[in-house]
């Protein structure tokens, strides 16, 4: 059985008995719920996944894949995580973050030097200390990570240096993580929710947003924004998490199996990401957008002592020194 196809029936008839309990569905499907949208990328990395996971445990299990918050945002679905009634999500680091403060240091501006230092980040012994306190706080799994891509400022003039950052209406998701760079460089950051972007941008209620290539492409920001600043100011992550009653009703053969198919998948949806990075500068190119390179040296200096202000950030200096100390 491969992954299920959800019509918009089946998914409201499901996604009113997802919260009954903990217990995994009798046709062995698991359910993986997430925000992204139907046929999106991260999308089609569980549709690999599931008919992986299926190959691999001889039928037992599948992936009943559940996209564009069907069932719930993402706060919901961490909780429903938590209860037992969705299998596994996508998530945020923020979200983690809620429960073990410390995670959210890999979502902050310019903890990474480049994508060796944050791809040796998910795979080293730091990693695994704050996950494990992570499961023993809420009872969920850790089972791999996605890269997400680089975050990039989009305005109507280039941005070079931190000082043309000062006085810009910049749109932001409303996490400390993604306040810290703007606040940092002189510029007005405006929680503003995602759906609204496009509009905000159009009439000139922010000046600005900041989004990894891909997003500003699907979501057409290059519509309303003449340049792209390749600030690279955070490099994002997507979390897959099972939940606890799920991981512990699995024989070891199967867990073996199903995470090993969500780790091919993830590493498949990451080099995809990195691919499209690359590919998307000729296009914005041809879209008539400028896309600037930029010196990140004078940002990094601006941001650095934010993240170093150990009083006022949720890790100590040991963490973020562990962190810097990654393939050095």
């Amino acid at each position: 059985m491969t992954r299920q196809r959800l019509t918009a029936t089946a998914i409201a008839l499901m996604a009113s008995t997802a919260l009954a309990g903990p217990a995994l569905a009798a046709d062995t499907e698991l359910k993986f719920a997430h925000v992204y949208p139907d046929g999106s990328l991260f999308d089609q990395a569980l549709e690999r996944a599931s008919d992986a996971i299926e190959e691999s445990t001889e039928g037992r299990y599948a992936l009943a894949i559940f996209p564009a918050s069907a069932l719930g945002n993402e706060e919901a679905l961490n909780d429903a995580l938590s209860l037992g009634s969705i299998d596994l999500i996508y998530t945020g680091v923020a979200f983690m973050a809620q429960s073990v403060p410390e995670i959210a240091i890999s979502d902050y501006p310019y903890v990474y030097r480049d994508f060796a230092h944050w791809e040796g980040f998910w795979q080293s012994d730091l990693l695994k200390g704050l996950m494990e306190s992570y499961t023993e706080v809420t009872g969920n799994a850790f089972v791999t990570s996605t890269y997400y891509g680089q975050r990039h400022v989009t305005a109507n003039k280039p941005i070079l240096k931190p000082s043309d950052m000062e006085g810009l209406k910049i749109r932001v998701a409303n996490a400390p993580a993604y306040l810290m760079f703007p606040e940092a460089t002189g510029a007005n950051p405006t929680p503003m929710a995602f759906s609204e972007v496009y509009l905000g941008l159009q009439q000139g209620a922010v000046d600005a947003q900041e989004n990894p290539l891909p997003t500003i492409q699907s979501s057409q920001f290059y519509e309303v924004q003449s340049d792209i600043s390749l600030t690279g100011h955070i490099t994002a992550t997507l979390v897959t998490l099972m939940s606890g009653y799920t991981a512990e009703k699995l024989s070891e053969e199967d867990h073996d199996a199903i995470f090993t198919a969500l780790q091919e998948a993830a590493d498949w949806a990451t080099e995809e990401t990195r691919a499209n990075e690359a590919n998307l500068i000729s296009f914005f190119d041809d879209e008539g957008v400028s896309v600037h390179e930029v010196d990140r040296q004078p940002f990094i200096d601006a941001v650095t002592p934010y993240l170093t202000d150990y009083d006022n950030v949720p890790w100590d200096e040991a963490t973020f020194t562990a962190l810097q100390a990654i393939g050095r």
